[in-house]
């Protein structure tokens, strides 16, 4: 199975470099104002244009208005929209109109119902991102540094690709990878120095551990 990695959160040219220089095939930029990783339209616009063509960009927002999806892909023009919020099913497809773009839908995952909820978005969303659900007193939905339970999602199979986040680190990943199978793996805060600060050194470790971890469950096979 080929693993891919995406590292979200990029604030600066140095962490976009990292990023395309590890081999990452997407990088997200966050749009959340309440996030140390939030970024402003010029920042976005700048990072994009280094990152497209090298890597797939991929905006994230959280429960956005029509104007701020309009605003922010007019500005970056992203490969690909993440929706991190509680929008509805019906919310997802308008947006996916509006933005003309492909959406990854994060699922907040505590249990395995929820994991299970993915299912309403089948037709609307191309990608699902399941992430560990936030505290009800947390200020933000993801980026939290904390992980769920892989093991609810081991075994399952979804009608979209799918990828896992939360807490992912350079020393988890591959055991997240080996239990829950996924298509792709999203690290933020488990490859910074701190809040909002990437580390070049974490970046190349967390890629290099998924790449292993891919490469090793091929050689288990293959056995």
């Amino acid at each position: 199975m080929s693993v891919s990695v995406k590292i979200c959160g990029i604030t600066t040219a140095a962490a976009a470099e990292a990023v395309l220089a590890a081999g990452a095939e997407f990088g997200g930029l966050v749009f959340f104002p309440r996030s140390p990783r939030h970024v402003t339209l010029d920042q976005a616009r700048n990072l994009a244009a280094m990152m497209r063509g090298r890597t797939r960009v991929v905006t994230l927002m959280v429960d956005p208005t029509d104007a701020e999806v309009a605003e922010v892909v007019a500005a970056v023009n992203p490969d690909i929209v993440q929706l991190h919020g509680k929008e509805t099913p019906a919310r997802v497809a308008a947006i996916a109109v509006l933005a003309r773009r492909p959406i990854i839908k994060a699922i907040a995952v505590a249990d395995s119902a929820d994991a299970a909820g993915a299912s309403a978005y089948d037709e609307v969303a191309d990608y699902f991102l399941f992430d560990a659900k936030a505290d009800a007193s947390a200020t933000r939905p993801g980026g939290l540094g904390a992980a769920f339970d892989w093991q609810l999602l081991s075994g399952r199979s979804f009608k979209r690709p799918w990828g896992v986040a939360g807490g992912l680190t350079p020393d988890n990943v591959a055991r997240a990878i080996r239990i829950a199978g996924p298509g792709f793996v999203d690290a933020s805060s488990g490859v910074e120095d701190k809040p909002g600060e990437k580390s070049r050194e974490k970046i190349f470790a967390f890629t290099g551990a998924a790449r292993n971890a891919q490469y090793s469950e091929q050689r288990a096979g293959a056995a």
